[in-house]
This record gives structure tokens, sequence and C-alpha cells, in this order.
């Protein structure tokens, strides 16, 4: 696993099909089998894509007998969303600054004792 935990799991995201594999375990356990089962592609292929995952540790291998359910493990993902959490919220301040900045340029074109505005109109 990467040094930078965050990292690894923005990497393990940045392929649709291991975000797939994440939301079919969010519903709960599941086999590789049951897993591969909506890809076409090889289960070796379907193994890469939780190797990945469990290196980054945003799912967890089980041993049951003879098989080996997979389940979620939502950790990283938290740490994600904390950190996307605080950009969001820089950009929504941003946006907010803006929409109050236009609203007071709108507001001073209207109003009466604006000289430009009058100036404006005499030369309509």
């Amino acid at each position: 696993m990467s040094a930078d935990p965050l990292s690894a799991t923005f990497s393990a995201l940045a392929d649709p099909t291991r975000r797939q594999i994440l939301a079919r375990l969010a519903e709960g356990e599941k086999t590789v089998t049951e897993l591969a089962e909506p890809f076409a592609m090889s289960l070796p292929a379907v193994s890469k894509h939780l190797k990945v995952l469990a290196r980054t540790g945003l799912i967890e291998r089980g041993r049951e007998a003879q098989w080996r359910p997979c389940r979620l493990h939502a950790a990283p993902l938290r740490d994600a969303a904390n950190w996307i959490e605080r950009y969001r919220r820089f950009w929504e301040q941003s946006f907010d600054r803006l929409e109050a900045y236009l609203q007071e340029l709108q507001a001073t074109e209207k109003s009466p004792g604006d000289h430009d505005g009058q100036a404006k109109e005499k030369a309509n």
C-alpha cells in the first residue's frame, strides 16, 4: 500500500469496476463469484480488483469453509469523504460570497440614486 492511505483510496476509487464492487458490497457480504456476476470479465480479473480494494483497506476478505466472503470496510471511505467535505465547504462559502456580491451589484444598479443608471435612462 502507498505511504499515503488517502491517495491509495482515491486511486482505488478511480476505477468504475471497483466502485461498482463497493456498491454491491454495501448491500452485504458477497463471494467473489457473486461479485463477478454482472461483469464481463474473468474471475482472475475480478480478483485483481478485489486485491486492490483489500490493499487499500476498502474491503475485508474472510474465510468460511470453502468460500471467501468479501465485506465492505468503510473507514477509508469516511476518510476520503472528510477530506472532500473540507473543500465542499470552501466552495460553498465561495459561491455564497459570490452570490452576495452579485446581489449587491444588482441592488446598486437598480437604486434610484445611481447616477450612472440615470445617465443610461436619459440616453435611451
